[in-house]
C-alpha cells in the first residue's frame, strides 16, 4: 500500500457523495453500524479516496464524529472501482447484521 492514497478528481469525489447520501442513506448506516459503530442513528458519507470511504456519523445523542473504512478488495485508482467496493461493504454489512440485501 501506498503511503499517500490515490487522490479522486474533486468532481469525481462529489458525484460519488451526491449519489450515496442522495440515494443509499440506508446503505451507509448499515455500512457504519457493521464496521464498528453499532449505535449509529445516521450517516452520511463525507470522503473518498483510494484507499477507503469516509463517513459522518450521528448517534443517539448526536455526532459520534467520523469513521474511516478501509475497502475490502484493496487500494484502488479508478472511479469504477468505488461502486465495486461500496457494493462489497455494503454485501458485507448485511452478512453481519443478518439483513436481506437488496438486488444491486
Amino acid at each position: 500500500m501506498s503511503a499517500v492514497p490515490h487522490a479522486f478528481d474533486p468532481a469525481v469525489v462529489d458525484a460519488v457523495l451526491a449519489h450515496m447520501n442522495g440515494d443509499h442513506l440506508d446503505d451507509n448506516l448499515l455500512i457504519v453500524r457493521a464496521h464498528g459503530v453499532p449505535e449509529a442513528t445516521a450517516a452520511s458519507m463525507s470522503d473518498v479516496d483510494g484507499e477507503a470511504g469516509t463517513w459522518t456519523v450521528i448517534g443517539p445523542e448526536g455526532p459520534l464524529g467520523e469513521r474511516r473504512i478501509l475497502w475490502p478488495g484493496a487500494p484502488i485508482t479508478e472511479r469504477a472501482e468505488i461502486r465495486r467496493e461500496v457494493v462489497a461493504l455494503y454485501d458485507a454489512a448485511c452478512v453481519a447484521l443478518g439483513v436481506e440485501p437488496r438486488p444491486h
